[in-house]
């Protein structure tokens, strides 16, 4: 099996599991669909365009780590879409470790990554594996340009906006209501700071004249990427879609967090928060139309006597993740990656060959650098 099939991509049964596994087919890599109920993962993966031409397997595994390790052994790359991930990662980063795989996902939980940083990350890196969460356009394709600000050096300011058109999946928006749940924090002078839970921003929009409302949506993994980047000190980020009315609707479900699930027992705030959820996006969303769903991620980078800002638009945000996703998974085939432990997908991949694999696949633009020095 691992000589064939050398990634697992696991969750297929959803919108982004399907585009990582058309992204494979692109990249001609053989690779394992699996997930907890065949028939739905073979149903996904017979709508994939061109399927035939790669050689790929449907598996049906418990979600344990003792079934999960056993399926993993062999292979090389584990890429996961099944969240949230403070929920069912911890089953799939020990399988990984177990059967010494490299392992990806597309989280923006925060409390995850950082989860993930003290449970597993040494273990990784003394195996030589990488741990990447959140290799996805939401935090990727903002911190490749906070990575095309930060080579001008003396710049140690971040402020990140991230922001697409268009409306979660069903798995994104349990993710988001999920991270309500936990504590948000930006960075300030390489210190956490803890944001309010019901703090939101009017933002203003490269490009256009209207602004935006955005959210901390649950701190992302920025600042956690440049926690330890002698070159940064502060880093805040704000995110959101362009659809205001579908982003008051987020705001609402805050403050109903805060003012009454907030008070229930942990094991009732679970269930509350999803049905929430379902109520909001209980099916799959239309196929990204690339005229239709554009994302825009604009870094601000400051330092006493430096500002540079870096624009990056872009289209089809699901599928920058897929095409991501696979191309990591590409990489990491051919060669070790840049680091090893818990790394972000800049880190172990480098800022500019990522930005090159985006526009190779028509997916953004040429970034739009402005500095003032």
């Amino acid at each position: 099996m691992s000589d064939k099939k050398p990634v697992v991509v696991y969750g297929v049964s959803g919108y982004t599991g399907r585009l990582v596994c058309e992204y494979l087919r692109e990249y001609n890599i053989p690779f394992i669909a699996a997930g907890r109920d065949k028939a739905r993962v073979q149903e996904v993966i017979d709508k994939v365009p061109g399927i035939e031409t790669v050689e790929h397997e449907v598996v049906e595994v418990e979600h344990t780590v003792e079934a999960l390790t056993e399926l993993f052994t062999g292979a090389q790359v584990v890429s996961n879409m099944v969240g949230p991930f403070i929920e069912y990662g911890p089953e799939v980063v020990e399988a990984c470790l177990a059967a010494g795989a490299h392992y990806l996902d597309t989280t923006g939980e925060q409390n995850w990554v950082l989860d993930a940083q003290e449970r597993w990350g040494q273990a990784f890196a003394d195996k030589g594996l990488l741990l990447s969460p959140g290799v996805a356009q939401m935090y990727t394709t903002g911190e490749i340009a906070a990575n095309i600000a930060l080579e001008t050096p003396g710049l140690d300011t971040l402020d990140i906006l991230v922001l697409w058109k268009g409306f979660p999946t069903y798995a994104s928006t349990q993710t988001i209501f999920t991270i309500l749940n936990a504590d948000h924090f930006y960075l300030e002078q390489n210190e956490y700071q803890k944001w309010s839970g019901t703090q939101t921003f009017e933002v203003v929009v490269p490009g256009q004249h209207e602004t935006a409302l955005a959210v901390s949506w649950g701190g992302t993994s920025h600042p956690v990427w440049f926690k330890n980047d002698p070159r940064v000190a502060n880093v805040k980020v704000q995110g959101g879609v362009f659809n205001r009315p579908v982003m008051e609707g987020v705001v609402q479900t805050m403050t109903m967090f805060e003012e009454q699930i907030k008070k229930m027992s942990p094991e009732e705030q679970g269930p509350a928060l999803a049905e929430i959820a379902a109520s909001v996006q209980a099916g799959m969303p239309p196929r990204e139309n690339p005229r239709l769903n554009i994302s825009l991620d604009s870094v601000y980078a400051s330092g006493p006597l430096g500002r540079k800002h870096v624009v990056i638009h872009g289209n089809c945000n699901y599928k920058q993740t897929g095409l991501l996703q696979a191309f990591a998974a590409y990489s990491l085939l051919q060669q070790p990656p840049l680091k090893t432990g818990l790394a972000s997908a800049c880190q172990a991949f480098g800022h500019r060959n990522l930005l090159g694999v985006l526009r190779s696949f028509g997916l953004v633009l040429e970034p739009v650098v402005t500095e003032n020095r």
